[in-house]
């Protein structure tokens, strides 16, 4: 599969699952070179992290620091991205499909680039000034939306239980959280 293919299909898997299509998953083959090819979702992401950074000053102001801020963003999402990675890749056996975690995670990789899309589309009524509780409402559906794809494409693609996937997710937002919380510290 060449490179153009492998992204249209990482993509087209994606949407299917974020409709509910569990054949989604398996339009993407978990061979080594799907797995590798399957990280450049980080590059198709970077710009929805972007996105919801400029959201936020549109609101409340661009800050005098603002390329560093940014800088710290990007950094933080992409080692919370392979931490996440490299955790499953050790609970795999753990859980009883280390046999599977390639699928997994070519699909994971390729659903957060819908995930980013969707969270970015619910900030943006928020953006334009809508009323607060329809801006609430809007990123309580899509951030919602987001959680629920990355709990199904897990159950699907990971072959685990509702429960091991709540784990799992919970587990991403964690890591996420704590490197955040981290640079914070570590950086003003």
């Amino acid at each position: 599969m060449n490179s153009v293919a492998t992204v249209t299909t990482g993509i087209h898997a994606a949407l299917r699952l974020a409709v509910g299509r569990a054949d989604g998953a398996v339009l993407v083959s978990g061979d080594r070179q799907t797995i590798v090819r399957s990280f450049w979702s980080i590059a198709f992401c970077l710009p929805s992290v972007l996105c919801r950074l400029l959201m936020s000053w549109a609101v409340d102001g661009i800050p005098a620091n603002a390329a560093h801020l940014a800088g710290r963003e990007v950094i933080v999402f992409v080692l919370g991205w392979l931490v996440f990675v490299e955790v499953t890749h050790s609970l795999a056996p753990t859980i009883g499909s280390a046999e599977r975690w390639g699928r997994f995670i070519a699909v994971w990789n390729w659903c957060n680039v819908i995930e980013g899309v969707l969270v970015v589309v619910g900030g943006l009524p928020g953006t334009f000034g809508v009323p607060a509780v329809i801006d609430q409402a809007c990123e309580l559906v899509t951030i919602g939306w987001a959680l629920w794809l990355e709990w199904y494409a897990t159950r699907v693609a990971f072959g685990v239980g509702p429960l091991t996937a709540v784990g799992l997710a919970l587990l991403d937002q964690s890591i996420g959280i704590i490197i955040a919380s981290l640079a914070m510290l570590i950086s003003p």
